[in-house]
């Protein structure tokens, strides 16, 4: 059995960690039932509807959900803080 390592990234308290979620091309196999592999083609997700309705999950341009759909994450890390150092001079 292998053992899993977890590793905790500390930031000090003047960074704010900043995620953006983007959905891109669809992955949905239709051709599933029949044994196949066939995407649709959808480059990104598009919401039906205003963020926060059960619509603005499914996809104006294809119709799956969002769930089917590439999630990428971008992380970015702000920092609100001046050096300790920098003192004018």
């Amino acid at each position: 059995m292998r053992k899993r390592q977890v590793v905790v990234r500390r930031t000090s308290s003047c960074e704010d960690q900043q995620r953006s979620v983007k959905y891109g091309e669809c992955q949905k196999n239709h051709a599933a039932n029949v044994g196949g592999y066939a995407v649709d083609g959808c480059r990104e997700f598009m919401a039906s509807g205003e963020e926060g309705t059960s619509v603005a999950l499914i996809c104006a341009a294809c119709g799956c959900h969002r769930n089917f759909h590439k999630r990428e994450v971008e992380n970015e890390v702000v920092s609100e803080c001046s050096s300790p150092h920098s003192n004018g001079t």
